[in-house]
């Protein structure tokens, strides 16, 4: 659910009924109007796979923004009550069912397929700390411009370089990691404002 009050709007069925046939208008330019302004929040909206898979791989992707890299996932390690390392193990031996597309996001995520080994990830060379210092330039760069220190979990935030940064994600995962983050990382989330970084077992 989305809103407050009356205005509350369970938005998980409102996009269910936008990606139906006919969903988005019977006029073509006003559909095609709603769909690229759809597009522009989430390109994949209206992904041509299920969204079980989707949201499994955004999980994934999550993952990788967060740490620069996908750690290990065995079945049994859970994700909001899914069994994403069995989702994972699933993919890698019916792989020649998926589509390209779905191929070549995983393999930018560093998944292979069963019996053969993981291609580096699409950041390779840049690693877990410039991914780090990535998301900290688009952090600061946020405070900046807005001023203030919370962000949105879906705000996405473009660098210069015209690369995107799941900011959003990017905060609270290291937020709720803190405990894994070394000095250097604590010292630059608290001198960007955050106290919670100051002492990773409380906040």
């Amino acid at each position: 659910m989305w809103g407050e009050g009356e205005t509350m709007m369970p938005i998980g069925q409102h996009l269910a009924n936008l990606r139906r046939k006919g969903g988005l208008g019977k006029d073509p330019d006003r559909a095609a109007e709603r769909a690229a302004q759809l597009t522009a929040i989430d390109k994949d909206w209206n992904c041509p796979w299920s969204l079980n898979w989707q949201r499994h791989y955004r999980v994934l992707a999550d993952l990788v923004d967060a740490d620069g890299h996908l750690p290990q996932i065995e079945p049994g390690v859970l994700f909001e009550g899914d069994d994403l390392g069995a989702w994972l193990q699933r993919q890698r031996r019916t792989w020649t069912a998926l589509s390209e597309e779905q191929e070549r996001r995983l393999a930018r995520l560093g998944v292979a397929p069963a019996g053969r080994p993981a291609p580096a990830p699409a950041a390779e060379g840049a690693g877990k700390t410039s991914a780090f210092q990535r998301g900290l330039a688009a952090l600061a760069q946020y405070i900046a411009r807005e001023e203030r220190t919370v962000v949105a979990r879906a705000h996405v935030e473009e660098l210069p370089d015209g690369s995107l940064i799941r900011l959003g994600v990017f905060l609270s995962n290291h937020k709720a990691r803190r405990d894994r983050l070394d000095a250097q990382q604590r010292a630059a989330f608290v001198e960007l404002g955050y106290a919670w970084a100051a002492d990773p077992q409380h906040g």
